[in-house]
């Protein structure tokens, strides 16, 4: 055998360890989210479930489907080595395409994009043989039908998990509001009989399916016994949930959520471990039937043995399964996918991440319009017992009273999410439909916050454009995946272990820019927590907001002196380079003033009474921060682009008159962050006379830039920036001085 095919074993071994870590920061979101979300158990716990479900689903797991060998191509028609170079192809485009997903915090299915990938690397395979031998149209080497059962399968579970999630959840809170306590006690045990049957009936049908240790003989029995498992299994957790019930004041809906979240766990680890080492174990075993193969050279065997069926060695299961709970444990980027699904589904109002689009007005619209016509003609006890039952009045009581604290969404929610994403799973497998466990946990979970009202008028439209575009993200996965490994199979086919080599190191290059990113990302929503005061008995204390807002106030413009003197530094310089992460950090900065300022309505609306009139000023000290990030954000932005499109810098005497405004603009920053950290607002007419002989400067400066534009000395599109540099410099003094007049008067 030739060594360069050892080479290629080892790293579809490298790459399979890469994808466990991607693909698990990805599907983690799908058995966690709904535990975490209603916080049925502290992250520990749920993590500690989450992890056992992880271990022993990869350890029981079968390790293989046919989709890998041959779910997606034909692999009688591929020659050995042919298969390696669709294998290689397969896995460095997957490791790629889920990071970048993962960074973005956008959820994806890793069955599309292994299939996806299997099919953009065995179509451009198929073409070179198709060119080279006519006589075989590429359609003989694609399981074409078996392709479009997965795509209709998958694009139907979409449409059946967003209908049957929204009506199940409907109905569930109709039975037992919001309020749903009292009624718990009656009637918990028999839904929580219910909801975990339904998991129950998951776990049989999807975990136990993909086990290693079950027979054919154990299938076909639990297959004929389905319903008399489900009666024993529903009588028997009826009875358990009931006894706890009545003798001890543990939240029963705490056991349907954990029992989901561990059954969830077990099913992904169990079955979709093929979309990340099936193709590598595919690999490994097309080399022993090569090596099994008396005088086979690379060229000439065809791997039609990859029909057979075949069985993991378990210490790689277990191997894999010790990859997949550390990852779960140490991955920053599941914590991104996670909190896009929790921020769509969480029941209160709070910062979107999303803005708004035609589309979802037009949904929004309509679906008001739809809603006020259905209401006229609802007889008036009907509409009342249904506003009754929607109720949330109570538990936003509660959510002030525990803060930070507060879940996104209650238990009641979270067991419908888990157990409606169960069995339609379920379902869709014992019909051997295929689908995408991902999208339905995620369908699901829309379709609960959207039937609880979670959407409400003031937000409805950017969760409906976050749902369209994690959705439109699931069609980019897929034309991506084909694009994707349709060209870098080509490449590795042509380019040997030279092309080999170097899209590895541009996948290990674009792994850890996207680490760094997600780093900085989570850096942030750790930053963004010091806006959100500590509140007690649901109220905040007007001291602790006085106090945190002198020091927010303080940093801010410390970052905007840096940022203003090191941008026009980089300018002079013409370091393109460093302007850019200038820009960068400006936008953040601008993230930050934006979260502050988002937070202006819940913190006026805790605030303790004796502190009403403050907030007053704390409103306008708020404006004006963010006022004064936008004035800089103005002035980085266009010295930028202007720098990015080659365009001349300033001459000598601008250079000069903006030299003398950065010094007076660095000493007015510091006099008002010096006034305000101090309390010492007797030095504020310093600050005034600082300000206007700025100002003055200013204005002269602009009468120049005139005088040169009449002149005919200075170019147009420098004429422009300087122009606006002094502007928004302008601009920005004023806002800066108003800031502290506001911040005195906030703490008089």
């Amino acid at each position: 055998m030739e060594p360069i095919y050892l080479v290629f074993l080892f790293i579809l071994a490298g790459l399979a360890i890469l994808d466990l870590m991607v693909g698990v920061s990805n599907d983690a979101v799908n058995f966690m989210n709904s535990a975490i979300g209603s916080k049925a158990g502290s992250r520990r716990v749920i993590m500690a479930i989450a992890a056992a479900g992880i271990f022993l689903g990869a350890s029981f797991s079968s390790g293989m489907m046919e989709i890998a060998r041959s779910g997606v191509f034909n692999p009688q028609h591929f020659y050995f080595n042919e298969i390696m170079v669709i294998f290689l192809a397969v896995m460095i485009t997957d490791v790629i395409l889920l990071d970048v997903f993962n960074s973005l915090g956008l959820p994806t299915s890793t069955t599309v994009s292994i299939v996806f990938e299997l099919l953009g690397a065995s179509v451009a395979v198929a073409m070179i043989k198709a060119f080279s031998n006519p006589d075989f149209p590429i359609s003989d080497y694609i399981n074409s039908a078996n392709i479009l059962g997965i795509v209709s399968g998958i694009l139907l579970s979409v449409l059946f998990s967003f209908i049957f999630g929204a009506l199940i959840q409907y109905l569930t809170r109709l039975i037992f509001s919001f309020e749903y306590q009292k009624k718990m006690k009656k009637y918990g045990a028999l839904w929580g009989g219910i909801a975990i049957t339904g998991i129950t009936y998951f776990l049989i049908i999807k975990g136990a399916k993909g086990a290693a240790f079950m027979t054919a003989d154990m299938l076909n029995w639990i297959k004929h016994n389905t319903l008399i498992l489900l009666l024993i299994s529903f009588v028997f957790w009826t009875m358990i949930l009931q006894l706890i019930n009545s003798f001890t004041r543990f939240d029963i809906l705490n056991i349907v959520v954990l029992t989901g979240t561990f059954s969830l766990a077990m099913a992904f680890a169990g079955n979709d471990l093929v979309n990340f080492i099936g193709v590598p174990i595919a690999g490994l075993e097309a080399v022993k039937i090569f090596l099994a193969t008396p005088g086979a050279t690379p060229d000439n065997l065809l791997m039609g043995g990859l029909n057979n069926a075949l069985k993991t060695e378990t210490i790689l299961l277990i191997m894999a399964g010790a990859i997949m709970v550390i990852t779960l444990y140490t991955s920053k980027k599941a914590r991104l996918v996670s909190k896009t699904e929790l921020d769509l589904s969480r029941q209160h109002e709070g910062d979107e991440r999303w803005g708004s689009s035609m589309v979802a007005r037009s949904i929004v619209r309509k679906s008001v319009a739809i809603s006020s016509t259905i209401t006229k003609w609802l007889p008036l006890p009907i509409k009342q017992y249904i506003d009754q039952q929607f109720d949330t009045t109570t538990i936003e009581e509660r959510r002030k009273h525990l803060g930070a604290e507060a879940p996104q969404f209650d238990k009641l929610r979270a067991s419908v999410n888990l157990a409606v994403a169960s069995m339609l799973i379920a379902t869709g497998t014992s019909l051997k439909l295929p689908l995408s466990t991902t999208y339905v946990t995620f369908m699901v979970a829309m379709s609960t916050s959207l039937a609880d009202r979670a959407w409400g008028r003031e937000s409805a439209v950017y969760r409906i454009t976050g749902v369209l575009s994690v959705i439109g993200g699931w069609f980019l996965t897929a034309l991506s995946a084909f694009t994707i490994a349709f060209t870098i199979a080509l490449l590795v086919y042509y380019g040997g272990i030279t092309a080999i080599l170097i899209l590895l190191a541009i996948a290990l290059m674009m792994i850890y820019r996207t680490f760094r990113r997600a780093s900085q990302k989570i850096a942030l929503i750790e930053s963004e927590k010091r806006f959100e005061y500590e509140e007690i008995n649901g109220e905040i204390s007007g001291k602790t907001i006085l106090k945190q807002c002198k020091t927010e106030i303080n940093e801010i413009l410390h970052e905007v002196n840096t940022h203003y003197h090191q941008a026009i530094n980089s300018f002079e310089k013409e370091d393109r380079k460093s302007l850019r992460e200038i820009t960068e950090a400006v936008d953040e900065l601008n993230k930050k003033t934006k979260k502050l300022k988002s937070n202006i309505y819940p913190t006026v609306k805790k605030l303790q009474d004796e502190f009403i009139e403050s907030s007053l000023y704390y409103i306008q000290v708020v404006d004006y921060i963010r006022e004064i990030a936008h004035c800089l954000s103005f002035i980085v932005h266009p010295m930028y682009d202007h720098l990015n499109n080659n365009h001349k810098v300033f001459s000598n005497e601008q250079w000069k008159e903006l030299e003398s405004i950065r010094k007076q603009l660095n000493h007015l920053i510091n006099k008002n962050t010096e006034i305000i950290k101090h309390n010492n607002y007797e030095k504020i007419d310093e600050s005034e006379s600082m300000k206007m002989r700025l100002l003055s400067d200013l204005q002269e400066s602009r009468k120049h830039q005139l005088k040169r534009i009449k002149q005919e000395s200075a170019g147009t599109k420098v004429s422009l920036l300087y122009l606006n540099i002094l502007h928004e410099t302008q601009n920005l003094t004023l806002h800066l001085h108003n800031l502290v007049k506001a911040n005195r008067d906030m703490m008089s």
